[in-house]
This record gives C-alpha cells, structure tokens and sequence, in this order.
C-alpha cells in the first residue's frame, strides 16, 4: 500500500509526459505535410518547364519524384534538410571548414564571449538602476532606445570601426551578440531586485542591515528566478546577434558564414541545414541554462 501510494506521483507524471508527446507529435506531422506539399508546388515549376524543353510528359508521380529530390530545389524537402543536417555534422572531419561541427564552434566562441559581457553589463547597470534613482532616470531610457535600432543597421558600423583600429576576428561579433543580450538581462534584473516589498527591506533595516547586506540576502535572492529567465532569452539572443554579425563582415567560418556562402552559390539544402544547426544550437544552450537554473534554485530552495 505504500509502495502505491509513493509510485503514483510517479506514474501520474508518467502519464501526463506521455499525454503531453501526442499533441507535439500530431503539430510535427502537420507541419511535416504541410512542408512536403509546399516544397512539391514550389518545385514543380522547374521540373515543368524542363520536361517542356524536352518534350517529355511527366506523370504526377514522375513531377512528385523529381520535385523531392532536386539537387537545388527552391524549398528542401524535410529528409533533403535531415541529409544535409546529417553530413554536415558527421560526414566530415570536424576540423574542415565543410563540418557544421566547426562552424558552429566558431559561432558558438562569439555567442559565449558576448553573452558574457552583456550578461556583466546587463547585471552592473541593473544594480546602479535600482540603487540610483539618476542612474534609473538617465540610463534605463538610453537601454531602451538602444534596442529599437535595427541590429542590421548596427552590426556593419560596429564592425567596420572595430576593423579600422585593427581589431578583428571574435570581439566585434561578440560585440554585436553582448549588444543584443544584455537588454533581456537588464530588464530581468532590474524587475527581480525590486520583487522585495517594503515590509522586508523595513525588517533588514530594523535589524541594522546595510545596503551590502540588503543586496546580498534579499534583493540577489529574490532576482534569481527573474535572472534565468532573462538569460533563456539572452543567450538565445547572443546567438542571433553573432549569426547577423558573421553577415557583412566577409567570414568565412561561422554557421553565419555558410549561410551566406549558400546563398552566393544557390545551395538551398546547405543553408536550411545551417538554420537548423543554429536552431539546434540555440535550443542546446538555452537547455543548458535552464538546467544550470534547476539546480541553483534547487540547492537555494526556491523550488520544490
């Protein structure tokens, strides 16, 4: 009787993680048919008109065949997409500039580097903000017009600058990637060092608490939970910010590189699976942090 009682959290989880697959199962399907009959329409034209200049009838089949498996089709069929995917990744010697592997690592450094200085920034001016009422009036209103400006138009200028002085390589795109970042982390920060209401900071101040000690033991604590989930969306950010930073500036490695490079040659299946590997990328990372969150809450006690 116990044993039951003590299993059935367990098998009630069990239960609603098996529920949950059918949904996602039943959209991934439909957009899998819905992407297969996109790309047989978009594709069709080519293989139309190439029958015509040969004189050749093609059979539906014949159209559906060819149409799924064109070298440069307009639309990737999902398996062309999966191929790529597949030897980009392990068809290659990680070490060659053809492996997804290595230009995802290069993507990856830049993405790391600027996602830490945003982080910085984004946590030093959210405590300035919060413990200065001229810091809130004067620097929270530049962070927000920092973010309306479009990061195409930004990203070109920055990295033209930073060329001029002799800086090139990681640092402009890292700083493009911190550029993005650091926003998500600022509001967050802010938000979660004011949760404590007046009623706690009053007791720490009746207890003699300084500012430090405030900090410390209940504002830091309390923004914890509103800081992961800013950084969910920084680091995602970062990852956008290196791709769109990898653009104009001529790379040659990067997964921003052989977007482009795919794009120059018509290679519609290398940049779908560039995108992929980036989306890939991006899910891992944010999956990282959301574990890195788990346990800090966990071992803190912010979470059951």
């Amino acid at each position: 009787m116990t044993d039951a009682v003590l299993n059935a959290p367990a098998a009630r989880r069990l239960r609603l993680s098996t529920g949950d697959l059918v949904p996602i199962l039943t959209v991934l399907l439909v957009i899998m048919a819905i992407w297969y009959v996109a790309a047989i329409r978009m594709n069709a034209t080519w293989e139309r008109d190439q029958a015509a200049r040969a004189g050749v009838e093609l059979t539906l089949p014949d159209l559906v065949s060819r149409t799924l498996s064109q070298d440069r089709p307009i639309l990737p069929t999902p398996h062309q997409v999966a191929q790529g995917l597949w030897e980009g990744v392990t068809g290659q010697p990680v070490t060659s500039r053809r492996s997804l592997v290595w230009h995802g690592w290069v993507t990856l450094s830049a993405t790391l580097a600027g996602f830490a200085i945003g982080t910085g920034a984004g946590i030093l001016l959210a405590v300035g903000i919060v413990h200065s009422r001229s810091m809130d009036q004067s620097v929270m209103p530049w962070a927000v017009a920092s973010q309306t400006v479009p990061i195409l138009a930004i990203a070109p200028m920055v990295i033209v600058v930073l060329a001029s002085t002799g800086i090139t390589g990681l640092l402009p795109k890292a700083v493009i990637a911190a550029w993005l970042s650091f926003f998500p982390v600022l509001v967050g920060m802010v938000k979660g060092l004011r949760t404590p209401d007046a009623m706690q900071l009053d007791q720490l101040r009746s207890w003699s608490a300084g500012r430090a000690q405030i900090f410390w033991h209940l504002r830091l604590p309390s923004s914890l939970p509103y800081l992961f989930a800013s950084l969910k969306v920084a680091i995602a950010a970062a990852l956008v910010g290196t791709i769109v930073a990898e653009l104009p500036s001529g790379a040659t490695a990067g997964l921003g590189a052989r977007l482009l490079s795919g794009s120059y040659y018509g290679q519609t299946v290398q940049i779908w699976s560039a995108l992929f590997a980036a989306a890939i990328l991006a899910g891992v990372l944010v999956a990282l942090v959301g574990l890195i969150e788990r346990a800090t809450l966990s071992r803190m006690g912010l979470t059951r």
